[in-house]
């Protein structure tokens, strides 16, 4: 898959089959997206394309707005959602900076500069719901006009249900912030993790007899708290471990947020090296201890009860039982 920061050079733009969005979390309702995307691709022959965005809109307009609490947390690094829309056939990634030039292109600016002229777009497919360009004034009807006159179909893809609940972000967004992973998995269609290269900490975990493995968030994630997780990537079977995802408000009061992960008779060095952090339970919410003793003794317990977990025996969530 080839991923482009903006639009592509002249030499670059293939003719494509494109959608549109933030793909947060990659859900079974994007990934029914895709698969029509990546069909239609197939039968024109074209490039089964997609054009994402960072900043997250929302997160740019709350920046601009200077209230970030409007912002909604991010369900997935940009890494996680780039290997989403690979793993669903997606040949080439978009990933427009949204800025305040890109917020102010007219529906007819968007369209012309954009999809015609930066993606030679030949198949276009959006949610029911798309809104596009300045102030959100471009819609569905007013795409389907243009792209009889610029040469491209345009098809919706009607909302994804899961029984009675819209199968979204936001949905996942609720699911992990209640810690309800086996619904978040129903969702996603697989177990969540959060994946990244292991950077060097304070090594303050190594000097309370609990070393960690430290991976960087650079946005608010949607979850917070203290996890049993199991880590991959770093031997044939994934290991058992404890983990500590938020701002550390006991040593730290930067408001940086950080995973930071125990891995359970682990000795070995893995800086740098890649692993996929993947949840299994909520045990606690984050909390301010008042020395670093009783921080100690909260990890202690939080390690007991995460090991507790592992001895007992676990139902897998099968394909029955997603969507």
């Amino acid at each position: 898959m080839k991923v482009f920061r903006g639009l592509p050079n002249a030499q670059a733009r293939a003719p494509c089959a494109l959608t549109i969005g933030n793909f947060d979390g990659v859900h079974y309702g994007h990934q029914a997206l895709l698969a029509r995307v990546r069909s239609a691709a197939t039968e024109l022959h074209l490039e089964a394309a997609v054009m994402t965005f960072e900043p997250h809109p929302r997160e740019f307009f709350a920046e601009r707005a200077g209230d970030m609490s409007r912002a909604p947390p991010r369900i997935a690094n940009l890494r996680d959602k780039l290997q989403s829309l690979s793993d669903n056939g997606i040949d080439r990634v978009i990933v427009k900076h949204f800025s305040e030039h890109f917020s102010a292109l007219s529906p007819r600016e968007f369209t012309e500069r954009v999809l015609v002229d930066g993606l030679h777009v030949k198949w276009l497919m959006v949610g029911d719901d798309f809104c596009y360009g300045a102030r959100r004034a471009g819609n569905v009807a007013m795409l389907t006009e243009a792209g009889k006159q610029y040469g491209f179909h345009v098809a919706t893809l009607p909302t994804v249900m899961n029984g009675s609940i819209r199968i979204s972000s936001s949905a996942v967004r609720s699911a992990l912030g209640q810690g309800d992973f086996a619904h978040a998995e129903q969702l996603l269609g697989h177990p969540y993790s959060i994946s990244g290269h292991v950077i060097h900490g304070q090594k303050l975990g190594r000097t309370l007899g609990f070393p960690t493995l430290n991976l960087r968030v650079a946005h608010r994630p949607a979850l917070s708290g203290i996890f049993v997780v199991q880590v991959h990537g770093l031997g044939a079977r994934p290991l058992p471990a404890v983990a500590s995802l938020g701002v550390r408000p006991t040593v730290d009061d930067s408001g940086r947020v950080l995973l930071e992960v125990h891995l359970f008779d682990y000795g070995a060095s893995c800086y740098g090296k890649l692993v996929r952090v993947e949840f299994l339970e909520k045990l606690r919410d984050e909390e301010k201890y008042p020395d670093l003793a009783s921080l100690t003794a909260a990890i202690a317990n939080d390690t007991q009860r995460a090991r507790a977990f592992f001895n007992q025996p676990r139902k897998a969530i099968t394909a029955t039982d997603r969507i």
